[in-house]
């Protein structure tokens, strides 16, 4: 899968969303500009160690992100869609679309891909999720679709035999 942050602006959670797509095994695109430094502390804090072992790909903007990925499969998360993640049928290589902590993704993105857009159902009135926890939901819902393919599934309790 692929993860894509159009513009963020909070280093602690891309740094939270690269560690979930390190333990899944999931690209993550930035596209500028972004609201911090990539080698800021705090971003690699959040990440821990996992940052290094990170396939990330950034981008100087939206165009040139579309151009490295004409023919890509991109589902658009947004508070304005009207159908939940859980309708989406994600496939293996598709791209998962968040916009700014503070904005979104802006709306004329959201109306040429209308039929694209998908969001994650909460209480009436409130705004958003945070962004990294936000990611991990929808993410894991298209690995699940995808039967976690090449993810490991099972674990062993230490001492048990």
């Amino acid at each position: 899968m692929n993860i894509v942050l159009l513009e963020p602006e909070i280093p602690a959670n891309t740094g939270n969303i690269g560690r979930t797509c390190v333990v899944t095994g999931s690209s993550l695109h930035l596209i500028r500009p972004l609201g911090f430094d990539i080698n800021e502390k705090t971003l690699k804090r959040a990440g821990l160690d996992y940052w290094h072992k990170l396939d990330v790909r950034i981008y100087d903007n939206l165009d040139l992100f579309s151009d490295a990925h004409p023919f890509a499969n991109i589902w658009y998360v947004t508070t304005k869609a009207e159908y939940a993640y859980t309708e989406a049928k994600f496939l293996p290589d598709d791209f998962l679309m968040f916009g700014k902590e503070t904005a979104g993704i802006p709306e004329d993105i959201l109306a040429q891909n209308y039929d694209r857009c998908i969001r994650i159902p909460m209480a009436k009135g409130e705004r958003s999720l945070n962004l990294s926890n936000a990611t991990a939901i929808v993410l894991y819902e298209a690995l699940r679709q995808n039967d976690f393919g090449g993810l490991e599934r099972s674990g062993k309790l230490t001492g048990r035999t």
